[in-house]
């Protein structure tokens, strides 16, 4: 393991970050695979990095995290989806939920499970 730990600071954050944003890719190609394709939208998560959110074409959805914006750009521009600036009306009204999502939405006003 130290072998590995020598070759990853000699390549330097630069290959760090391409070998992360590759991985991103190929999770989200794997996605995009499964559900028919898929869009995309950046949003930064501040010092925690950025979220990468995937809607399907079947109306699936999902995300990821990558450590930068930056990377998270880089992975969408890899995998080769479409990237919506916003996660605005039409882009959202794909978003297919299920029973899970919408209890989960509503809390405990409308009977949905109580937060622990």
């Amino acid at each position: 393991m130290a072998d590995t730990q020598q070759v990853d600071e000699a390549a330097g954050p630069d290959a760090k970050a391409e070998r992360r944003a590759a991985r991103l890719a190929k999770e989200i190609g794997a996605f995009a695979a499964k559900h028919g394709g898929a869009e995309g939208q950046v949003a930064h998560l501040g010092r925690k990095g950025a979220r990468i959110v995937l809607v399907g074409e079947d109306g699936n959805w999902g995300d990821l995290v990558a450590p930068t914006y930056e990377v998270a750009r880089k992975a969408v521009e890899k995998a080769g989806i479409t990237v919506h600036e916003e996660f605005d009306g039409e882009f959202a009204a794909k978003v297919r939920t299920g029973p899970y999502e919408w209890s989960r939405m509503a809390g405990i006003q409308l009977g949905g499970p109580a937060n622990p």
